[in-house]
């Protein structure tokens, strides 16, 4: 079998299990690895190159970076800016937008997205309009922004890493701003102004998540009477009396003392009021399986569920979590953080189900009641994010301008040719963790280690795409489509594949596939390799078609309550908007 027919089975698998989603992706890429090696594709002195270039180190570097901006306070001092549009939907869409495009440039894409996404969502809950009509303009925003700067985006990276590799010179900070920055701010114009309302009405005219999590109708009180079974029983035992529905002791009244989120070995005591949240057919199992009596109907508000020292915090999953795809009993919430679990909503509506056997989803909405200390360690550790203003001012603000002294001395290392960006922005790293501006053990939790075992793995894979004379392969099958077009129908047909492509497959993985096809079609046709490097790196980054192209588009989707196919409606109009824009700016910029 010829190498190349090896290198496209090998590609096609892959695509076809990234599209699936049944494996994460840096095991589908991991596989497709280890699928050229043992082929012979690929030398194996190769197989780990990935592993040492340049581009995954510089990614690893800006996610502690932007991990340790916002520990500096930076997002809050930009975030006061917003105050004063309150009540005015259009003003603040096209404000957050802007300030997301701005952390963009210069912070991850998703970590930008989900420090902001609080944010949108508290401003649409006090103003009262649905969360979906500006949740994934911030997604397409955090994704426009991006295209900006050279470490804006992954992509922008690895592309910059080709351009050295054939050029013998990377691509600056901001050389991409020219192209990058006008695609940016035609995008937002649209998205902010025409593309919200193309999602649908219903979509935007969701339930009211204020009302989510009332808990009136689910909490009850019960009163243990003298000479009770259950005097003597743990919390525990009396919850299992609910049998295979869930009721869960909130909190427990005893004389003058009331203790909320009680540990589940506590013992009750006759005379102890226990307070119980629990749907109708749970109640109904407790009291049957028990003596306990139930109290007269008193109304309750989940900020009864709370106090001095007990909080009741809401809290999102989000992609790089990992109590993602498990449930809330295998966490032992109660048992181990001493923590419960109130409520779920997904896709804008409360589950009702199990909630310990519920299997959580990015973009789940939790309702926590515990210790704030407490909650606080299960966020950090399962990397939950806040949905609340006042838990966003989680930063040492103390530190803010350490922080931004040390990321601009290393871009300005970067500008002037004193350091490449990976040694620059490694060096930056470094100097925030001894300076304490990111603590020791957040490091590792701020690197997205799946994107940069994707990063590792997929670049060897396009390297054996190109020795195996693949490369030159799609490259002929791209001229044979656009004969008589010209460079720049093939520009254009180039931009349009990246897009599609990136749609349903990670964009770095697209970058690395796609750059040295683009660098294959520019020598073929003798035109400016720069024009068609930087058509890959735009196509690369515009993934608004689907949830699954990019992580911002994933993280709003439960949230927002969207189904796959809203995505196009405004993502497909944005994407004829950004080629034209992109292309008619090439030109002009990186002439052929």
């Amino acid at each position: 079998m010829q190498p190349s027919t090896i290198v496209f089975a090998v590609l096609a698998a892959a695509f076809g299990m990234f599209i699936w989603g049944r494996f994460r992706y840096d095991f589908v890429a991991l596989l497709a690895l280890l699928a050229v090696v043992l082929t012979g594709v690929l030398p194996m002195e190769q197989a780990f190159a990935g592993f040492a270039h340049p581009a995954v180190v510089t990614v690893a570097a800006v996610l502690v970076i932007s991990k340790a901006l916002q520990n500096a306070g930076l997002v809050d001092v930009v975030l006061r800016l917003l105050a004063p549009l309150q009540g005015k939907m259009a003003l603040q869409l096209a404000a957050q937008i802007l300030v997301v495009a701005l952390l963009s440039a210069f912070m991850n894409n998703v970590g930008a997205l989900a420090l902001m996404l609080p944010v949108a969502m508290r401003n649409a809950y006090r103003d009262g309009y649905a969360p979906a009509g500006v949740l994934m303009p911030l997604a397409f925003g955090s994704l426009l922004g991006g295209l900006t700067t050279l470490i804006g985006t992954p992509p922008n990276i690895i592309i910059s890493t080709f351009r050295h590799r054939e050029l013998g010179e990377a691509y600056s900070m901001f050389t991409f701003a020219p192209v990058g920055g006008v695609v940016a701010l035609a995008g937002i114009a649209f998205v902010a102004t025409l593309g919200w309302r193309l999602i649908p009405k219903d979509r935007r005219g969701a339930e009211n998540p204020e009302n989510l999590f009332e808990v009136a109708e689910y909490v009850t009180e019960l009163l243990v009477p003298e000479g009770s079974k259950q005097e003597g029983a743990t919390v525990e035992e009396i919850e299992a009396l609910s049998g295979d529905e869930e009721a869960l002791v909130v909190g427990l009244v005893r004389g003058e003392s009331r203790r909320l989120a009680p540990r589940g070995y506590e013992t009750v005591k006759a005379g102890d009021i226990l307070i119980v949240e629990a749907n109708s057919s749970a109640l109904e199992n407790l009291l049957n399986n028990s003596d306990l009596v139930m109290e007269e109907d008193k109304t309750a508000s989940t900020k009864d569920l709370g106090s001095e020292e007990i909080a009741v915090r809401e809290a999102i999953v989000g992609p790089g979590s990992r109590i993602r795809g498990r449930t809330p009993a295998s966490i032992r919430l109660r048992t181990r953080y001493g923590v419960n679990l109130l409520a779920i909503a997904r896709h804008g509506h409360r589950i009702k189900e199990r909630l310990s056997q519920t299997r959580l989803q990015i973009g789940d909405v939790l309702l926590l009641q515990g210790p704030a200390t407490r909650i606080q360690d299960l966020m950090t550790e399962f990397e939950i994010l806040p949905l609340a203003e006042r838990a966003l001012a989680i930063g040492r603000p103390r530190h803010l301008l350490l922080a931004a002294g040390i990321f601009l001395a290393a871009v300005a290392a970067v500008l002037g040719n004193i350091l490449p960006v990976h040694i620059a922005f490694l060096a930056a790293s470094v100097a925030l963790a001894m300076t304490n501006v990111i603590r020791k053990e957040e490091i590792y939790q701020a690197v997205d280690w799946p994107v940069i075992v994707l990063l590792a793995a997929m670049i060897p894979v396009g390297s054996a795409l190109e020795l195996s004379g693949g490369t030159a392969i799609i490259a002929n099958g791209i001229l044979g489509v656009t004969e008589g077009f010209g460079p720049v129908g093939v520009l254009v047909a180039l931009m349009v594949g990246t897009m599609l492509v990136s749609d349903v497959i990670n964009n770095n993985a697209t970058a690395v596939l796609m750059a040295p096809i683009a660098i294959d079609l520019a020598s073929r046709l003798g035109v400016n390799l720069d024009s068609f490097l930087m058509a890959v790196a735009i196509g690369a980054s515009c993934t608004f078609l689907t949830p699954i192209g990019h992580q911002s588009n994933t993280l709003v989707l439960a949230p927002g309550g969207y189904r796959f196919t809203d995505y196009w409606r405004m993502g497909l109009p944005l994407d004829g908007i950004i080629v034209t824009v992109a292309v008619s700016m090439i030109l002009i910029v990186w002439p052929l």
